[in-house]
């Protein structure tokens, strides 16, 4: 079994080549009162702090997939390229049987974390939900239902605002990352921080300090406290303090 920091390795390494290529317990949601377009629920499971989608297909072909909030392009291991007689112009990941959605991915060794990683081309200029406690990504053709969620705007990656002892950064929305929160650093390690974001404090924080990385990195364990939408034609992310998680 691999360790989380092994897996936070493993990922960190993969996204970096990759970028080289290119209140009390409530159940009301924050867009409770906001109309509903067309929408697909897909189930996830958690493993080592990371989301895997085990209901999608890629051709036809199941697999272990899980997602990344932040990687523009979707990751094909070799091997599984090859059991689909690739490299080919395009693919099709398969939500069921009401979506079909084509995506032109890139090949990259990514271990023994997955067989792919999607990335946020498969979404296009539509929006994802994700709801930790329920264990659902929801695809949004009509774009997210802010309700009450606290709003940013990105350019690139999905980003949002944090506050980090009083000071705020900008951190990546990225849930190829199993941890709390990634700060750049020369030398890996760890250290406390007070937390506060989208006006929830967290308290003090266990945080890592990850060579390589050139921007914060916001992961699993953090994002794991809140409702997250990403609208990516919109460009807009959207969290809410999800009460049911302490």
């Amino acid at each position: 079994m691999l360790s989380n920091s092994m897996v936070r390795a493993r990922t960190v390494t993969a996204l970096c080549a990759l970028a080289l290529l290119f209140s009390s317990c409530s159940s009301v949601e924050p867009w409770q009162n906001e109309p509903v377009g067309e929408e697909v629920n897909v189930a996830f499971v958690v493993d080592h702090n990371l989301l895997y989608l085990p209901s999608v297909t890629i051709d036809n072909r199941a697999g272990r997939y899980f997602f990344s909030t932040a990687s523009p392009r979707t990751v094909l291991d070799p091997r599984l390229v090859a059991e689909l007689h690739g490299p080919k112009s395009s693919y099709v990941l398969r939500i069921g049987e009401r979506e079909a959605l084509q995506f032109n991915p890139v090949s990259l060794n990514l271990g023994s974390t997955g067989d792919a990683m999607l990335g946020a081309d498969v979404w296009g200029n539509h929006a994802i939900s994700i709801d930790y406690v329920s264990g659902l990504l929801t695809y949004q053709k009509e774009g997210i239902h802010p309700g009450l969620m606290t709003l940013y705007n990105f350019d690139a990656q999905p980003m949002v605002n944090v506050d980090l002892d009083g000071r705020q950064i900008s951190a990546i929305v990225d849930t190829a990352s199993p941890e709390t929160l990634e700060l750049p650093g020369p030398i890996a390690g760890r250290r406390t921080a007070h937390v506060t974001i989208a006006g929830s404090d967290l308290g003090s924080v266990d945080i890592a300090i990850a060579p390589g990385l050139t921007q914060p990195r916001l992961g699993n364990r953090l994002l794991s406290k809140f409702l997250v939408s990403i609208d990516y034609g919109r460009r807009v992310v959207g969290l809410w303090r999800d009460p049911r998680v302490k």
